[in-house]
């Protein structure tokens, strides 16, 4: 072989070892005044061929990408999304999205400036989510018990956003004004079991995320078939195995049990999911660092819900 060949040969397999350092998984700030969180996976960077998924705007569900390329050390890629989540219907937008790695970090921007959704969401940082390497294997027992609503005030409570529509407290229950800001718990939780009461109206759709990552999902599909946006799910990431739901204006029970990335859901008395994998956050999510505590986030822009009971228990290693 030429000593030309032999400098090309040595150059493509020093790119393919540096195109290689894209592929994994990362959790992505974007700056808005929300602080929006999204999430990409990337595999196969350094053959040529990647390929991946990312969790993005608008509607945070997973998004297969198979246009994606390395090219001059930089991660490209592109597919197209409705403008809006909740109307299949409406218009596809081309994104096309684009990243360097600086420092380990993915410094992304998005190429799209002129698309509506496209406003203030456009620069990003991403950062390799954690291995997580606790499982629910049956040691993890019930510690403290926190009550987080205590029927009379918004006590232990804050708004995401302090400026919006909030929440208030009537007749014992916790209630939501028509685009109320997310609520969060002043309390932040690891390891952890959280029972909920509530009930919404007709066609309604609220939800809760644990650590303030993982929405577990509270929507109105009573008697519909189990999916991935139904009540009991994880949003956008897995459907209950049965739909266990009420209908619109009755009490409901909710236990959401969560050991590392294990999560179990057990809708009014049925166990919905199962020790399954959380591999990222959800749309709901409020913070990047899965590494840390969070706190139980309550959804209030999407429809009106009451709560009457709101309570975690601290999951203890024995």
């Amino acid at each position: 072989m030429t000593r030309s060949l032999l400098l090309c040969a040595f150059t493509m397999l020093t790119i393919s070892a540096q195109d290689s350092n894209f592929d994994g998984r990362w959790n992505i700030h974007v700056k808005t005044p929300r602080g929006r969180t999204w999430w990409l996976e990337v595999e196969g960077a350094g053959t040529g061929r990647p390929h991946g998924s990312f969790v993005g705007a608008p509607g945070g569900q997973v998004d297969p990408i198979k246009d994606m390329k390395v090219e001059n050390g930089e991660l490209i890629f592109r597919f197209e999304n409705h403008s809006s989540s909740a109307d299949p219907k409406s218009p596809l937008v081309p994104q096309v999205y684009r990243a360097k790695l600086v420092n380990g970090q993915l410094k992304g921007w998005r190429e799209d400036r002129l698309a509506p959704m496209a406003v203030g969401l456009l620069d990003w940082t991403g950062v390799r989510a954690p291995v997580i390497n606790e499982h629910d294997d049956g040691r993890w027992k019930p510690g403290r018990t926190v009550p987080l609503f205590d029927g009379k005030s918004l006590a232990g409570w804050k708004q995401l956003l302090p400026n919006e529509p909030g929440w208030y407290v009537e007749g014992g229950v916790l209630k939501n004004r028509a685009k109320a800001s997310d609520l969060l718990s002043e309390a932040k939780f690891w390891n952890f079991e959280v029972k909920l009461e509530y009930r919404y109206a007709k066609g309604s759709n609220s939800g809760m995320a644990l650590r303030g990552r993982y929405e577990i999902q509270i929507f109105d599909n009573y008697g519909a078939a189990p999916d991935w946006h139904g009540n009991g799910a994880l949003y956008s990431r897995i459907a209950p195995s049965t739909n266990a739901s009420k209908a619109p204006g009755e009490w409901q029970t909710l236990t959401a049990r969560i050991v590392g990335r294990d999560l179990t859901v057990i809708l009014n008395g049925v166990t919905v999911i199962d020790r399954k994998d959380v591999v990222g956050p959800t749309a709901m999510c409020m913070d990047a660092d899965e590494s840390k505590p969070g706190p139980l986030m309550l959804q209030g822009d999407h429809g009106p819900v009451e709560f009457r009971k709101v309570e975690v228990t601290e999951l203890q290693l024995r």
